[in-house]
């Protein structure tokens, strides 16, 4: 059984960054449309926020989570955005401290949680490595639209092989809210991490194969880039597919972002 504190710690440092880069942002900053259509920088924190206090219910009061789940099969397509626009209504300040309040009792909640125990979440439940991966994805790629929006450039870490981890697990769960069969077969994925290290996933003999940077896969199972702006390359007809409708993330399947060029597969 993995000790979950390493992913745990990093999932802390992912939130004190982004913290430390909307802190000191204005009213009129706050405001500003994000790469997510309808989202200011407000609603992507009181989007953390939002979800931070659904996985600290996950983690200790599972009942009350049950009905999180209920409202979310009620509105599939509407249930996240309403759970922006609840916490949005704050002021900046407000909204700030609130979610600085959930990160941290979150923290505590997976330090505190029994080893081996598994929580529900809108997925399949997660053990507390698994709900600290999420959240980590969660933050780093909503903390990159923050940044694309104030004009700040936030080089990757090594913090993104837990994005990538995840990546690679959901690849099932992509094809299946999709309503597709996934292939059989585990793909082998081969990636450059941000300090030139190989992370490599799955059978070496796969035929079924993805290559690439880290950060373009991170960004692509994020849906925070099109595959045609990344440097990711496909050998097989599945794995192929695969990086057309990959998504880290639970949830109903994303439309993803816009092609910036005309960059060619």
């Amino acid at each position: 059984m993995s000790d979950p504190t390493p992913v745990i710690d990093d999932l802390r440092e992912e939130g004190e960054e982004l913290d430390r880069l909307v802190a000191g942002l204005g009213p009129e900053q706050w405001a500003r449309e994000t790469p997510a259509a309808g989202w200011t920088v407000a609603h992507q924190i009181a989007h953390l926020a939002w979800t931070d206090r659904s996985a600290l219910l996950a983690v200790t009061d599972a009942d009350g989570f049950r009905v999180l789940v209920e409202k979310a099969l009620a509105a599939p397509h509407t249930f996240v955005d309403e759970g922006a626009e609840e916490y949005v209504r704050s002021a900046p300040a407000d909204l700030l401290a609130r979610w600085r309040e959930g990160r941290a009792a979150l923290d505590k909640a997976l330090r505190e949680a029994p080893a081996g125990a598994r929580f529900p979440w809108y997925g399949p439940p997660m053990s507390a490595a698994s709900m600290a991966t999420a959240r980590l994805m969660e933050t780093w790629a909503h903390g990159l639209d923050v940044a694309d929006t104030i004009g700040v450039m936030r080089p990757p870490t090594e913090r993104l092989r837990h994005v990538a981890w995840l990546g690679v697990r959901t690849r099932d769960f992509a094809y299946g809210v999709r309503g597709i069969t996934p292939p059989a077969d585990p793909f082998r994925v081969e990636l450059v991490g941000p300090g030139g290290e190989p992370w490599a996933y799955g059978p070496e003999d796969a035929p079924q194969r993805v290559t690439g940077p880290a950060l373009d896969f991170c960004l692509l199972v994020t849906q925070r880039a099109h595959r045609a702006d990344l440097a990711l390359t496909a050998d097989g007809p599945d794995a192929d597919r695969w990086l057309d409708i990959a998504q880290a993330f639970a949830g109903p399947a994303g439309g993803g972002r816009e092609p910036k060029g005309d960059t060619a597969r």
